[in-house]
C-alpha cells in the first residue's frame, strides 16, 4: 500500500507521521504479515491515529495481528451494545488455568479495547459519554470477572465463607468510587475501590477454616494484583484503595457493620463527597444495594446541609495550596477553572439538597447539571455553559492521555506535544487552542466562585456586621450596648438586648457543640447588621430570634443563612411582614430551602405543574416506604403554601389567585394520596367487583365541599370531603385478603383521612371534615352514588342542598364524576316553594349567626341596625361573607329549575355572574356583592397571615355591610 500524506495533519507532525508509517511497515515485515487489505481511507485513519497516539502505535507494532483483527471485526465503526464488553471478556477468560493466564488475558483484552476506544475518540466517532461508558464498562468487566474467577479458586482452597447469622454463602462487595462509580472513567484513570462483605463468620468445606475477614482480605489482595500488577503486557487498571475507611492505614476489607459504624461515627466531609458516586462494580450486587442504602443517610442529610459548602471550600483550598506548591496551574483537572471545580459545583448542590430532593441523588455529572437547571437551582444558561466547558476539558484530558496512555492532566511544555494536542482537539495551532481552553476555564472559575466562594472573601478581610460582634459577645459596657441599639433604630433597646441575651444564654445555645457555636458567632453579627436595615428592627428580633434558636442545634441552617445573604434578607422581610410565616419557618426550618431561589419563591406553579412536580417527587420513593411518602407530601404542601403566602405579601398574587393556588395544591395532594391508597388497598385486597361481576378500576371519587369545592381555600382552611363509590357492595374483592366492596371503599376513605391528618415530624397535611356526607357523623364514611342520590332526594335538609351547590368532584373516576354531576344537577334543579325556601334559609342563617357571630345585631331589629363601634366578624356577622353566600345559594335553589346553567360553577363570583346574565340580580347588585365579597376575603387572608381572627373594627366596611343587608332584605330573607 502506498503511504499517503495526510493533508489534515499539521506539517510539524510530518516526522511523527513518517515514523508511524515506517514502524508499521517494519512490524508487518518482521512478523511476516501480508499488508492488510485496507482501503486508503482506513489506512489514512490508522496512520492519523498512530501519529497522534504513541500508545496505539506501540500496541500495533507489538501485536499487528491484534490491530488487523480489530479492524476486521468492524468494532471501530460502531458503538458497542450494553453488556458486549463483559461478554467478550468472559469468552477470553473461559480457558484460564492459573492466575498468570488470568493476568495475561485481562491485559491483552484491555489493550485491544483501549486501542479501539482511543481510535474512535481521536477520530471523533464516539461522543464523550460513549468513551467514558466504554472505559467504565471495561473496568467493571475486568474487576467483576477477575473477582469471580479468584473467588472460585479461593473457595476451592480455603472453603466457602458463610455468614455467622444468615448461614448463607458470603460474597465480596466491590464499590467503585469517583469516575468509575459515575461511569465517567477517563482514558488512563485509576479505579478507586472499597471492599466490603455482609457479615462475619468462617469458611466451610476446607480442612482449615478461615475467618471471613481473612478470606476476603486475601481475595482482595489477589484482585488488586490481577488488575494492577505491571507485566510485559502492561496492566489492566491501576487500583487505588485510599478512599476506604482509615485510608492506607486501615484494613483492606470491612464488614457491613464495621463500615456503617465508621461512617456514622468518624466519616468526614470529604468522604461524603466521595461516596456520592459510589456504585457496586463487582461482587454481590444485591448485598451491595443494601450497603448503599445503609450508607445513604451519611451522604444525603434529610435537612438542608449548607455545611457542605464549607467542606468543599476547604477541600478546594487544600487542592489550590498543592497546585501552587507543585506549580500545577497547567493541570486542567486540579488547577483554577478545572474539571474538579465543575464537579464541586454539582456536588455542592447534591450534598446540600440531595437528602430532600431525590432527583439530585445521581452519579453522572452531566445528568446532575441538567437536573440543576430543570429544578431551578441554577439558570439554564449557566448550566449550558458549564456543560460545554466540562466537555471541552474532558476531551482535552482524553487527548492528553491518549498520546501515551499516561495518567496526566497537565498541559505539555514542548512544541511538538503542544501541536499534537491542539491537532487532536481540532485546532490549527497551539495559541488558538490555548485561548479557547483559557476561556472555558475562566467561565468555570466564575461559576465556581458563585457557588463555592466565601461571601466574605471580597470584603478586604472585614467581617460583615463586625460592629455588632462586641454586642453579641457582650464585651462592651451595657450602656454602650443600649446606646448602639438606640442609635441603630431600636424603639426599646432594653427589650432588644434582653431578647439577644435570652438567645445567647438559652439552653439550646448552651448545648451547642463547638463547631455549631462558631457558626452562630459568625452568623449573629451579620444578622444584627441586617436587622437594623429594616424599618422595624424590634419586630425583626421578636420574630426571627425564635427561628435562630430553633435551628441552633442544627447549625447547617445557620451556614445556609450566612452563605446566602439574599436568603437572610428574605427571612427578615417575610417574618417581619407575617408572624404566620415566621412561625412556619421556626416550626419547619427545612422551608428555608424555598427562599434560596427568589424567582421561584414568588412564582408559584400552575395546577398541571404542581401535579407533575408532586408526582415526580413520589415516583422516586419506594412504594412501600409510607413514612417517606407522608413526609414528602407534607413538605411539598408546606413549601408551596409558603410560596403562595410570600407571593401574597409581595403583591405578586391577587386574592383570587391565592385561593386558586391553595385549592390546586390541595387537589394535587389529594390526587396523589388517593393514588397511593388505591395501590395499597389493591396490593392487600385485590380489586373490588362491579355489579356485573367485572373488576372495578377505581370507581371512586373525592368530592370537595365548602371553600375547597368553591375554589376559595385560605391558608388555614380544612377540607370538607365526601367519598362516593360505585361497585357491588356485597361482592368480595379478588385479592389475597378479600373484603366486600362497601368495606373496601370505606377502608380506602379511612386510609385517605389518615394520610391527610396524621401528624409527622413535618406536621399534618389537612384537617378533614366529613360532616357533610349523608346523615353526617352518623352516616357511612363512603356512600354508593345511588345511596347518595336517594339521601339527597328523600332525607336531605335545605342547608344540605345549599352545601351541594359548592360541591365539586376533585379526583377520581371520570365516569363516576360525570354521573355525580348529573345527580347534583337533578337535585339542585328541582322546583321549590319560594316562601318555604326563604324561611329555611333565613332560619339556618340565624342559627349560624347566633352560634358563631359577634352578635352586633339583635333578632327583631332592622337589618341595618348594627353597632359600628362593635367588632365586625367578616364571615358570620350580618352583612358579611355568609350573608352573600346564603343569598347566592338561595338564588340557585330558587331559580336553577328554570336556569340550569346556574349550577355549572361552584364559586360565588361566577354564580353571581350567571345571576346577572339572566337578570335575576341587577348588574349593580352583582358588582357590589362581588366587590364586597372579595374585600372581605382579602381582609380575612391578611388577618390569617398575621395570625389573627377574621374580625375587624366595626367602623370598617360599613357601606359594604349596609349594601349586602339591603339586598338580603330585597330577596325577602330575614335575620329572624
Amino acid at each position: 500500500m502506498t503511504p499517503l500524506l495526510l493533508e489534515s495533519l499539521p506539517s510539524s507532525l510530518l516526522l511523527l507521521q513518517q515514523k508511524a508509517q515506517r514502524a508499521w511497515a517494519q512490524a508487518l515485515q518482521e512478523q511476516q504479515i501480508t499488508n492488510p487489505a485496507w482501503s486508503e481511507n482506513r489506512y489514512q485513519e490508522f496512520i492519523r491515529v498512530c501519529t497522534l497516539s504513541d500508545f496505539v502505535l506501540n500496541q500495533a507494532v507489538r501485536d499487528p495481528q491484534m490491530l488487523i483483527d480489530l479492524v476486521a471485526s468492524g468494532q471501530l465503526d460502531r458503538s458497542l451494545v450494553p453488556g458486549e464488553i463483559r461478554y467478550q471478556l468472559s469468552e477470553h477468560l473461559l480457558d484460564c488455568p492459573d492466575e498468570a493466564s488470568l493476568h495475561l488475558h485481562l491485559r491483552k483484552y484491555r489493550n485491544r479495547q483501549q486501542v479501539r476506544i482511543i481510535w474512535r475518540d481521536l477520530m471523533r466517532q464516539s461522543e464523550l459519554g460513549e468513551t467514558c461508558r466504554d472505559l467504565s464498562a471495561m473496568a467493571d468487566a475486568c474487576t467483576d470477572l477477575a473477582y469471580q474467577w479468584l473467588y472460585s479458586q479461593h473457595c476451592q482452597q480455603f472453603g466457602t465463607p458463610i455468614g455467622r447469622y444468615s448461614k448463607q454463602p458470603q460474597h465480596l462487595v466491590v464499590l467503585g468510587m469517583g469516575k468509575l462509580g459515575a461511569y465517567e472513567l477517563n482514558l488512563s484513570s485509576d479505579v478507586d475501590l472499597i471492599f466490603s462483605y455482609p457479615e462475619g463468620g468462617e469458611t466451610e468445606g476446607a480442612k482449615r477454616s478461615l475467618d471471613n475477614q481473612e478470606f476476603f482480605t486475601r481475595l482482595g489482595q489477589k484482585l488488586i494484583k490481577a488488575l494492577d500488577t505491571i507485566t510485559v503486557d502492561g496492566f489492566a487498571f491501576r487500583v487505588d484503595m485510599r478512599l476506604r475507611p482509615y485510608g492506607s492505614s486501615g484494613p483492606l476489607v470491612f464488614s457491613f457493620i464495621a463500615i456503617e459504624q465508621y461512617y456514622q461515627n468518624q466519616g468526614r466531609d470529604w468522604e461524603r463527597y466521595a461516596m456520592i458516586k459510589a456504585r457496586v462494580v463487582a461482587g454481590d450486587q444485591n448485598a451491595g444495594a443494601s450497603l448503599l442504602r445503609i450508607l445513604r443517610p451519611f451522604v444525603y442529610r434529610r435537612y438542608l446541609d449548607f455545611s457542605a459548602i464549607e467542606a468543599l471550600r476547604s477541600m478546594k483550598q487544600l487542592i489550590q495550596q498543592e497546585v501552587r506548591r507543585k506549580d500545577m496551574e497547567d493541570n486542567i483537572k486540579l488547577g483554577s477553572g478545572g474539571i474538579r471545580e465543575v464537579e464541586f459545583i454539582a456536588q455542592a448542590f447534591q450534598l446540600i439538597h440531595g437528602g430532600r430532593d431525590l432527583s439530585l441523588q445521581q452519579r453522572p455529572l452531566l445528568n446532575i447539571l441538567d437536573t440543576l437547571a430543570a429544578q431551578g437551582y441554577m439558570p439554564s444558561s449557566d448550566v449550558t455553559e458549564l456543560k460545554d466547558a466540562y466537555r471541552f476539558l474532558r476531551y482535552t484530558e482524553h487527548a492528553l492521555q491518549a498520546i501515551a496512555d499516561m495518567q496526566t492532566q497537565s498541559l505539555p511544555d514542548t512544541p511538538q506535544e503542544q501541536i499534537r494536542l491542539a491537532c487532536i482537539m481540532g485546532f490549527d495551532d497551539w495559541t488558538t487552542f490555548l485561548g479557547q481552553l483559557m476561556y472555558w476555564r475562566k467561565r468555570i472559575e466564575h461559576h465556581f466562585r458563585g457557588v463555592i466562594a466565601d461571601p466574605d472573601e471580597d470584603e478586604d478581610d472585614c467581617i460583615i456586621g463586625g460592629e455588632w460582634l462586641p454586642v453579641w459577645e457582650d464585651t462592651i459596657a451595657i450602656d454602650s450596648i443600649y446606646r448602639q441599639l438606640e442609635d441603630a433604630g431600636y424603639a426599646d433597646s432594653k427589650l432588644a438586648w434582653q431578647r439577644i441575651v435570652q438567645l445567647r444564654e438559652g439552653s439550646q445555645v448552651r448545648a451547642m457543640q463547638r463547631l455549631g457555636r462558631e457558626r452562630l458567632d459568625a452568623f449573629m453579627p451579620r444578622f444584627l447588621s441586617q436587622a437594623v436595615e429594616h424599618d422595624n428592627p424590634d419586630l425583626v428580633l421578636e420574630r426571627v430570634l425564635p427561628l435562630i434558636e430553633a435551628v441552633a442545634r442544627r447549625s447547617a441552617y445557620l451556614v445556609l443563612l450566612t452563605e446566602n445573604p439574599g436568603v437572610l434578607l428574605r427571612v427578615i422581610s417575610l417574618c417581619a411582614a407575617s408572624p404566620w410565616i415566621a412561625e412556619q419557618l421556626t416550626r419547619f426550618p427545612a422551608l428555608l430551602d424555598e427562599l434560596l431561589n427568589e424567582g421561584r419563591l414568588y412564582s408559584p406553579p400552575q395546577a398541571p405543574e404542581l401535579t407533575a412536580e408532586l408526582r415526580e417527587h413520589l415516583l422516586r420513593i419506594p412504594e412501600e416506604d409510607v413514612e417517606q411518602q407522608m413526609n414528602a407530601l407534607r413538605h411539598f404542601k408546606l413549601a408551596h403554601r409558603l410560596r403562595v403566602a410570600a407571593s401574597e405579601i409581595a403583591g405578586t398574587l391577587p386574592l383570587m389567585k391565592v385561593s386558586d393556588y391553595l385549592t390546586w395544591l390541595a387537589e394535587a395532594i389529594l390526587e396523589q394520596v388517593q393514588h397511593l391508597v388505591w395501590n395499597e388497598m389493591v396490593r392487600k385486597h385485590g380489586l373490588p367487583k362491579r355489579l356485573d361481576g367485572s373488576p372495578s378500576e377505581l370507581d371512586f371519587i373525592v368530592v370537595g365541599y365548602g371553600k375547597l369545592g368553591g375554589i376559595e381555600l385560605g391558608h388555614g382552611s380544612d377540607l370538607d370531603l365526601v367519598f362516593i363509590y360505585d361497585c357491588d357492595p356485597l361482592a368480595e374483592s379478588d385479592g389475597p385478603r378479600p373484603i366486600d366492596g362497601a368495606q373496601f371503599y370505606t377502608r380506602m376513605g379511612q386510609r385517605i383521612i389518615s394520610m391527610l391528618t396524621t401528624r409527622t415530624t413535618a406536621g399534618g397535611l389537612y384537617d378533614v371534615d366529613m360532616r357533610l356526607r349523608p346523615s353526617g357523623d352518623s352516616g357511612l364514611l363512603a356512600s354508593s352514588l345511588s345511596a347518595f342520590e336517594r339521601y339527597q332526594e328523600e332525607h336531605a335538609w335545605t342547608w344540605e342542598h345549599q352545601a351541594l351547590i359548592r360541591a365539586r368532584v376533585l379526583v377520581g373516576s371520570p365516569k363516576l364524576a360525570q354521573e355525580f354531576n348529573q345527580v347534583r344537577l337533578n337535585i339542585l334543579g328541582r322546583q321549590r316553594d319560594l316562601s318555604t325556601l326563604r324561611e329555611a334559609v333565613s332560619e339556618m342563617r340565624a342559627k349560624m349567626r347566633h352560634n358563631h357571630g359577634s352578635k352586633t345585631t339583635q333578632g327583631g331589629l332592622s337589618p341595618n341596625a348594627f353597632n359600628a363601634e362593635m367588632p365586625f366578624d367578616l364571615k358570620q356577622d350580618a352583612g358579611g361573607i355568609v350573608d352573600i353566600e346564603f343569598m347566592v345559594q338561595y338564588a340557585v335553589l330558587a331559580w336553577s329549575w328554570q336556569y340550569p346553567q346556574l349550577v355549572t360553577y361552584t364559586d360565588n363570583i361566577r354564580i353571581l355572574d350567571g345571576l346577572a346574565a339572566e337578570n335575576l340580580f341587577s348588574a349593580h347588585h352583582v358588582r357590589m356583592l362581588q366587590e364586597a365579597y372579595k374585600a372581605y376575603r382579602a381582609a380575612a387572608h391578611r388577618l390569617a397571615l398575621q395570625k389573627q381572627q377574621g374580625v375587624v373594627e366595626g367602623n370598617l366596611f360599613v357601606d359594604e355591610r349596609h349594601s349586602v343587608m339591603d339586598v338580603w332584605q330585597e330577596l325577602g330573607l330575614s335575620y329572624l
